[in-house]
């Protein structure tokens, strides 16, 4: 049975209100060793979703198709890489860099149309970094902390003064609830953490903290070694999250320290 079926038939026996498409290949690096895993998995895959919610949305009743919502979750990254300053926003314009955000631009690109054209009731968020309790250690902050555990090397890309904005996973499902309980349909909405730190201050973050709760005979700091940079890699991204704020009245409610201390821990 094709994915487009096997959606169909789960969409048939659950018959959902909401669905929130955050299924995605994530990891730069990995898109960059292996790009037809992401067109797969993030452009097909995405079409594949969409065709079924279509599919089970036009022959569901008048009221549940008011009800229902397509929530398509993305990323910053489809944006590109920013200056010292500015900030991305809703009316940014796309320019992804790596075969990652492309993918995700991508299908970006897709939701939208599948709107516009056959009227399925969609929304995109575009998130900053998330990060937070058991997130799949090949990311850099959770990578960093069972490095430094263990007291082994913590790499850190180039110079280490690329800047991201950090989002914790529990605002940013806070947001996402929001945005497909209250949210503009056809709309998008740029959410970000307010977090803004260079990949190097991360890691010394993390170094002092695991000072205090696990001291070794060195500091953890001395851990940290420059690698070779990945190709395409941003030099900044962050985020305006007016709009959301504005409309649907979110902000973020945990500082990076205090999630970052939640995560370690």
């Amino acid at each position: 049975m094709k994915s487009q079926q096997i959606l169909e038939k789960a969409l048939k026996e659950i018959e959902p209100n909401l669905i929130m498409h955050l299924a995605a290949e994530s990891h730069v690096d990995r898109s960059v060793d292996n790009p037809l895993n992401f067109i797969e998995s993030n452009i097909i895959g995405t079409f594949n979703l969409l065709e079924a919610s279509r599919a089970y949305w036009k022959n569901i009743s008048e009221i549940k198709k008011k009800l229902f919502r397509f929530i398509h979750i993305s990323t910053d990254e489809v944006f590109g890489s920013l200056g010292l300053d500015g900030k991305f926003d809703e009316n940014t314009k796309y320019s992804p860099r790596s075969p990652y955000s492309s993918s995700k631009a991508s299908s970006d690109h897709l939701v939208q149309s599948w709107h516009h054209t056959y009227g399925l009731p969609t929304i995109i968020s575009n998130c900053s970094n998330n990060y937070g309790p058991y997130q799949f250690p090949e990311k850099l902050i959770p990578l960093s902390i069972l490095k430094g555990i263990k007291g082994e090397q913590i790499p850190l890309y180039g110079d280490g003064l690329n800047i991201r904005d950090w989002l914790y996973v529990e605002d940013h499902i806070e947001a996402l609830l929001l945005i497909a309980e209250k949210g503009k349909i056809g709309s998008s909405y740029c959410v970000g953490g307010f977090g803004e730190r260079t990949n190097k201050e991360v890691q010394l973050q993390i170094c002092k903290i695991l000072d205090e709760i696990d001291p070794k005979k060195i500091p953890h700091a001395k851990l940290i070694k420059n690698v070779k940079d990945r190709p395409g890699h941003g030099k900044r991204y962050a985020i305006n999250s007016t709009k959301i704020q504005q409309e649907l009245d979110w902000k973020p409610q945990i500082s990076f320290e205090d999630g970052l201390k939640k995560t370690i821990h």
